[in-house]
């Protein structure tokens, strides 16, 4: 009897040990699920990756990416390119640097960045040799940073100046206006208009004057033009003499004193970044649903407009016409690569800091496919909107469309404000446009700092803790390196920082990224690294066999030879800053920043040389081997890898010995109801009722 009665005792005993085991591993449950919030839970949306964090769905990837690609450039510098390179026979070459140039880039660097989530400064553990690539990513968005966000300064005082019942740059006004102002100098139909108005005419320059020698009237616009006179439209005069000041400023030699308007500004731009960012990407992927979406709607809009004002047939009509005879022109190849290049914001390192943020089976290809072919969709279809202004705008100037069709700034800031004013309702247009304007530099400015900022995070990961902080320092810092930019002579420092910041270096860095890839890691392991993340299956369908040997056939040769064409023809065809107002030391300070990446580059890898061990070569070997913590960041992900690595360590930091066995929240799968809330039943109770 007493030994049933212990048989019993030792029975129960063992049962309850495993009950309370089986009830302290789902208390481990309770308090993994606990450190995920409510939403992420219900809609499957938890982190993969705690440290770091990731997008909050596969949406808000793509829109950021979007917005990144889709920037001012797309409105303000594609039409001007078609229009200089013979219309629609641009396309042409476009399309081709697309296929060979830009996508393969894009994709290239979301790979790398979604394989090893690590931001540009931290995902080059595959070659170390090349770490000093990274740095130069970070260097040029910071100076691309800086420079963008007093763009957006302009468009918010010009945002803020068009809530009137009429737009100030509607008329000339003598308080700003200089006296090239086109209402104060008219258009004659003909040299006898002024001899009836007892008007001194000048037959050499086509113009007229008044006894006190001021000129009255132009009745020969191609002649005066040829002897350097030329109106100037009110919108210019506002640009230049009331918003940004450069009329009052000789050149880069003569900054002036700073604008308290633009500093205001430059400073609300900062802060609508910060305010974004302050959770980083949890904040900003919600951002860019709007910023992202909004422009198309606006360009939707003023398209609709704009086909219904007069000229706009001959504004569609001159954007499209194909001169064929252009494409024997070396220099429209290498405006459609450069365009596509800075287009889609590659190697810039934004869309690595992006990719970081993904799931590790997120179907990046799908995504980097999708995304530049929208971008470059958009770019055509802006051409179509702005050109159906400029021809309206033509018409009632009557100048030809050549006159007025003009690149950056002048574009986005003079031409098409007062396109604006000579429709009805003017300043809600007005509103619109600049809110579109807005928009399109918001998004893309998120990227470049969150670029910085992600790289940083990587590099010293307790400021993880403080990305607030750290958002906000950096952008005070951006804003006090920039506030040259808001003087009368800043537009001159902003056109040397655009024309050298992400120039000439950016192609050597998309350069370095294809070598380093293809024939110093291994393009059989990449490929299968892409393979492990994206499936057998692409877009959930085609094969991934089926195409990958493009991708490689671009990677290795295709890729680098264009973009080497794009780089040796950029220094036979280079120029210095044209114009009075760039002394010569402006290319020297261009210089200085291009150089700042070389010299990054250059540096990473004799660091990477010097802390080797062994022999020079025994060095050269090492910087060329991965790392022993390059792969993905998650242990069960790594897992993957080593099926095909040889030799490869599964978890270099201890992360399973240090967890303890405990439950990890990446680990735990529910399927849930929206409208139930997780109420979990332990094995114990379930068992106990059964003995009931």
């Amino acid at each position: 009897m007493s030994v049933m009665t212990t048989n019993t005792n030792a029975s129960t005993k063992t049962i309850e040990e495993r009950l309370d085991r089986i009830e302290q591993l789902n208390e481990s449950i309770v308090v993994a699920l606990n450190k995920k919030k409510k939403h992420n839970i219900m809609y499957g949306l938890e982190d993969e990756n705690e440290e770091r964090g990731n997008w909050s769905g596969r949406f808000d990837f793509f829109l950021s990416c979007l917005g990144y690609a889709v920037g001012l450039g797309n409105v303000w510098r594609f039409p001007y390119l078609c229009y200089r390179n013979g219309g629609g026979a641009f396309f042409i070459p476009y399309v081709i640097m697309l296929v060979f140039v830009g996508m393969p880039i894009f994709f290239l660097e979301l790979s790398l960045g979604q394989f090893s989530s690590s931001g540009p400064l931290t995902c080059w553990r595959y070659a170390p040799l090349f770490q000093g690539v990274g740095v130069g990513m970070v260097a040029v968005s910071a100076m691309v940073a800086i420079y963008y966000n007093m763009i957006i300064g302009w468009s918010l005082y010009y945002l803020f100046a068009s809530f009137t019942s009429e737009l100030p740059w509607t008329n000339c006004d003598p308080e700003w206006a200089s006296p090239m102002c086109l209402d104060f100098v008219k258009k004659a139909d003909s040299p006898a208009e002024c001899h009836f108005k007892l008007l001194q005419v000048n037959t050499t320059s086509g113009t007229c004057y008044d006894f006190n020698g001021t000129l009255r009237y132009i009745y020969d616009l191609a002649l005066a033009k040829e002897h350097g006179i030329e109106r100037k439209l009110p919108s210019e005069e506002y640009f230049e003499r009331k918003a940004i000041g450069n009329g009052f400023s000789e050149g880069l030699q003569d900054l002036g004193p700073i604008r308290w308007q633009m500093v205001l500004c430059y400073l609300l731009a900062f802060i609508l970044v910060v305010m974004a960012l302050s959770k980083s990407i949890k904040s900003s992927g919600k951002v860019v649903y709007f910023t992202a979406t909004f422009p198309y709607i606006v360009l939707i809009i003023l398209f609709v407009r704009g086909l219904m004002l007069d000229g706009h047939r001959e504004g569609i009509k001159f954007y499209i016409t194909p001169d064929m005879s252009k494409l024997s022109d070396s220099a429209i190849w290498k405006d459609a690569a450069v365009q596509i290049f800075f287009s889609l914001s590659a190697s810039w390192g934004g869309l690595i800091a992006l990719a970081s943020y993904n799931r590790f089976h997120n179907d990046c290809l799908r995504d980097a496919i999708a995304v530049s072919i929208g971008n470059c969709a958009t770019s055509v279809f802006a051409g179509f909107v702005i050109f159906s202004y400029l021809g309206n705008l033509s018409l009632n100037l009557g100048v030809p469309i050549e006159d007025v069709a003009r690149s950056g700034a002048s574009l986005a800031f003079t031409v098409y404000p007062y396109a604006v004013t000579l429709m009805p309702a003017s300043p809600f247009w007005a509103i619109i446009f600049f809110l579109m304007l807005l928009t399109l530099g918001v998004d893309s400015q998120f990227v470049l700092v969150e670029t910085v900022t992600t790289a940083l995070m990587d590099r010293f990961p307790k400021l993880r803790e403080y990305k607030l902080l750290t958002v906000m320092i950096l952008c005070c810092i951006f804003f006090l390196l920039g506030l040259t930019l808001t003087t009368n002579g800043g537009i001159y420092m902003l056109e040397v920082m655009d024309t050298y910041s992400g120039g000439w270096n950016i192609m050597f860095i998309a350069l370095c990224e294809c070598l380093s890839i293809c024939y110093v890691y291994g393009i059989r392991r990449f490929l299968v690294d892409i393979e492990t993340m994206i499936g057998h299956k692409i877009c959930g369908f085609c094969p991934f066999f089926m195409c990958k040997y493009w991708w490689a056939l671009n990677w290795c040769a295709l890729t680098p030879i264009g973009v080497a064409f794009i780089m040796i023809f950029s220094w036979v065809k280079y120029t210095d800053m044209e114009g009075d107002e760039f002394p010569e030391w402006s290319d020297v300070l261009g210089w200085m920043m291009t150089l700042t990446v070389i010299v990054a580059i250059i540096g990473g890898a004799i660091v990477a040389l010097a802390t080797g061990e062994g022999s020079l070569g025994n060095r050269f070997k090492q910087a060329c081997t991965p790392t022993v913590e390059w792969g993905p960041a998650l242990v069960k992900h790594r897992k993957l890898v080593e099926k095909y690595v040889p030799n490869y360590v599964v978890d270099p930091w201890g992360k399973e010995a240090q967890s303890g066995g405990n439950v990890s929240p990446n680990d735990i799968a529910l399927q849930m109801s929206f409208n139930n809330s997780y109420n979990p039943i332990t094995e114990k109770e379930i068992y106990r009722k059964k003995s009931e």
